[in-house]
């Protein structure tokens, strides 16, 4: 639950971004939680993700503005692991670079800026520029069609969006091919699938944040294979056993 103050302060945020929305950038509360807040970006002119429409998350801290909140991005775009929070210099991975001067704006601002690039860090990963195209030109229809919290929050982009994919449709600019989503399509599963290693993450203290992070996740391999070896020489001598008594 949102403190009194961080509750006002969202508010006024909210209400300075409707009377002067960033470029590229929609963004708005839940309506029945105000440290929920749901945003669009639209793919800059001149980048590959250019007429793309991206879907993600801000998960506020109920004493913000004094500590970040989590960043997620939804929409499949070939920067970001879709659901996974972003480790951002604004982000809940860095309170100790946060300023509570900083509002819902700098932190989107911030966001297109690092998407833009070609910066690696934890929840990021590696695609061509071809891949980002193409995902941008799908990106309209997955929220339109599979996104249900972007309907949910965004009613009036969805039947936009509806319009526009059909006006796309009957000229010619795209087809239901393009739209289709092939399991086969290996440029897309590509898209989503490779991550960023250890090695290309530049900041310190986001490889640090990563190598424990992969540690605790060898180390719990490691303890379920002993686990299924110690089944497995059980599961053998009781065979073994078995095989003793049926030949007395």
């Amino acid at each position: 639950m949102a403190t009194k103050q961080a509750h006002k302060r969202l508010t006024k945020e909210y209400k300075l971004m409707v009377e002067n929305p960033p470029p590229y950038i929609l963004a708005r509360p839940n309506e029945n939680n105000i440290l929920e807040w749901h945003y669009i970006i639209t793919g800059p002119a001149d980048t590959p993700y250019f007429e793309g429409q991206y879907h993600g998350t801000l998960t506020f801290p109920s004493d913000y503005p004094y500590k970040p909140p989590a960043i997620r991005m939804v929409t499949p775009n070939g920067r970001f692991r879709e659901n996974t929070r972003l480790c951002l210099s604004m982000s809940d991975y860095h309170p100790n670079t946060w300023n509570p001067s900083w509002s819902v704006s700098t932190i989107l601002n911030g966001l297109l800026s690092f998407m833009t690039g070609d910066e690696a860090t934890t929840g990021s990963i590696a695609t061509t520029d071809q891949q980002k195209k193409i995902l941008a030109a799908r990106s309209m229809d997955y929220n339109t069609h599979q996104n249900l919290r972007f309907k949910m929050v965004f009613p009036e982009v969805v039947e936009s969006n509806m319009k526009e994919l059909e006006a796309r449709r009957a000229s010619g600019k795209i087809t239901e091919k393009d739209l289709s989503k092939d399991k086969e399509d290996a440029i897309v599963q590509a898209a989503k699938e490779k991550a960023i290693t250890i090695e290309e993450i530049l900041d310190p203290e986001d490889r640090i944040r990563a190598e424990e992070a992969l540690k605790s996740i060898n180390g719990k391999q490691s303890e379920d294979n002993r686990k299924s070896s110690s089944l497995l020489y059980i599961g053998l001598a009781v065979l073994l056993f078995c095989v003793g008594l049926s030949m007395k």
